[in-house]
């Protein structure tokens, strides 16, 4: 595949999936942004963001309902994660979101990345499962530093995380897991006065996807491992008019012929407060092709989103005109993406695959 070549991959709406439960206190502020993954059973589970009131939210478990092949509902399974750690909940925020879960089989675990919203922001933050239901939290991520680029990651807030499957090879030739993540420059909203802060020596300092390693030995000999990300990199910025403002990983890139297919959001718009709900954003899903043996190198993407918020559900909500996949799974040979519909409901597309 070439960059003149058009991008082999589309994304077909097939309906809302999952809608906030009436009369559900802990679904009154939207059902969002969910992980996936294969249970015990053989089963396909969501894992949604459940928001309460004053945007609280918790991590639900629900067992979807397939009908003629593809997902059309879920029957709630309960909440397997709440804020109850004191990284997890501050005086003012409190907060366990945007969950995305990796099946990584040279480990046997669901490893999850989400959002611990504590007393200073959101933090990056991983738990593991074995059955999606029962979670071992390891606690919030630490970024070795790296003399050779100037950067300590551990200053910023960092979202959008999301673990590969499958071990790669490190730029230094070292077998290793792999993570993509978006460091957030501004520290203005923890210490007022400092302003925005990216490395000196970085060209784009609008938010961006950013690559991090973790070498498999570690990994294998104590999971605590997977919370020390290393050899971090920038992967890609904002480059067309639907991600202006900045871009995000989306769900555990998948293995393609191409190489790794990374799902993404682009926004555009105006972000008022980096840690406030945004009412004056949109977002749209884009995509792009990792190489397969050095996956921070993008090899394609898409200048025009494959899926924009047009319809009502993505239009209106509690943060209006948002798209924002964060799941794949594949039902009966077929691919899914589950995505974030407004903030509110959960959508499921189909990805076609072109010629």
């Amino acid at each position: 595949m070439t960059e003149s070549q058009p991008f082999p991959y589309r994304l077909t709406r097939c309906g809302v999936v999952m809608s906030p439960e009436e009369g559900n206190a802990l679904e009154v502020e939207g059902v969002l942004n969910p992980a996936s993954g294969r249970g015990p059973d053989g089963e396909l589970y969501l894992l949604p963001r459940l928001v309460a009131a004053g945007n609280v939210s918790r991590v639900g478990l629900a067992r979807v309902t397939v009908v003629d092949g593809v997902p059309s509902s879920v029957e709630r399974q309960g909440v397997v994660l709440e804020p109850e750690r004191s990284f997890e909940h501050g005086a003012r925020n409190a907060g366990v979101e945007d969950p995305r879960v990796t099946w990584v089989g040279e480990l046997g675990l669901h490893v999850m990345t989400y959002v611990a919203y504590g007393p200073l922001g959101p933090r990056t933050a991983i738990a593991t499962s074995t059955d999606l239901r029962s979670w071992t939290r390891l606690g919030p991520v630490l970024f070795r530093y790296d003399d050779r680029h100037d950067v300590d990651l551990n200053l910023y807030h960092n979202k959008d995380t999301v673990f590969f499957p499958e071990p790669v090879t490190d730029p230094d030739g070292v077998p290793s897991l792999a993570v993509l993540h978006r460091p957030m420059w501004d520290l203005e909203e923890i210490k007022p006065g400092e302003g925005s802060q990216p490395p000196p020596w970085l060209a784009e300092s609008r938010h961006s996807i950013w690559i991090s390693f973790l070498p498999l030995a570690d990994v294998r000999r104590d999971s605590a491992a997977l919370t020390l990300w290393s050899k971090h990199r920038f992967l890609a910025g904002p480059e067309y008019p639907f991600e202006a403002l900045k871009i995000g990983a989306g769900p555990p890139p998948l293995r393609v012929p191409e190489g790794w297919l990374v799902l993404h959001h682009g926004v555009t718009g105006r972000i008022d407060s980096a840690f406030d709900q945004q009412q004056n954003v949109n977002y749209a899903a884009g995509a792009m092709i990792l190489d397969a043996d050095q996956p921070w190198q993008v090899r394609s993407r898409t200048a025009e989103p494959l899926l924009a918020a047009e319809t009502e559900d993505e239009r209106s909500g509690i943060v209006p005109n948002v798209v924002f996949p964060t799941a794949i799974e594949e039902v009966a040979g077929v691919r899914y993406a589950f995505y974030g519909m407004a903030d509110s409901k959960i959508g499921v597309a189909r990805i076609d695959t072109l010629g």
